[in-house]
């Protein structure tokens, strides 16, 4: 019997995993092929699959938890800055989801390449801080991290398209606007007109 057993428990063949099915963004977009060309920034940019962004603060309570956010969620979350969208994340996809529709329809490309685009053209690679020796302040232009990078590209792009939305523009059509202009690195891009601004303070601090 017990040379039965062992012969049994040899013919065992363990069965391989299934492979997950990629869930598009939106039902849409695949963000797989989605290509991040700086690579300082690659490992803060989650590009992982969710058909809906929503994690409900699962990593609030962790350091650094907003890596493992998906930065579709960021830019979601930073939309509800606004009087308008404050706690209103469902608004706030909707808003996400249509300035996405819009992109494609005017660059004909996955609109996620696009705000990968626009995240890396608007992302400060310099700031200035402000140090207190004695009773003198002085200022000093430093390096910013790459969180810190990523960080402040959102937070420009969403205040940019929530400002742009005050002129008789929808908050969609000011979100797409705002992430192509990015994404090609014009000037008339508010986030981009920031890092400009940053990096020529920080330059100037450091002469």
């Amino acid at each position: 019997m017990a040379e039965v057993e062992e012969n049994s428990v040899e013919e065992e063949v363990i069965a391989p995993e299934p492979d997950m099915p990629v869930v598009p963004l939106f039902g849409k977009w695949d963000l797989t092929e989605v290509n991040i060309e700086d690579t300082t920034l690659e490992k803060y940019i989650n590009l992982d699959a969710f058909q809906v962004p929503h994690t409900g603060g699962r990593h609030s309570k962790k350091r650094f938890g907003r890596r493992n956010l998906s930065v579709i969620e960021r830019f979601i979350n930073n939309l509800m800055r606004s009087e308008k969208y404050t706690g209103k994340k469902a608004q706030a996809y909707n808003v996400m989801k249509n300035a996405f529709d819009i992109i494609n329809s005017k660059k004909k490309t996955n609109p996620a390449q696009i705000m990968v685009q626009a995240l890396e053209n608007s992302a400060p690679r310099a700031a200035v801080v402000s140090l207190r020796y004695g009773g003198i302040r002085v200022y000093s232009g430093v390096d910013v991290s790459p969180t810190r990078r990523v960080d402040t590209a959102i937070r420009n792009l969403c205040i940019g398209a929530l400002q742009s939305s005050k002129k008789q523009r929808s908050i969609e059509k000011s979100l797409s606007r705002e992430l192509m202009l990015a994404s090609e690195g014009n000037p008339d891009s508010y986030a981009i007109g920031k890092k400009e601004e940053l990096e020529r303070q920080a330059e100037a601090a450091h002469n």
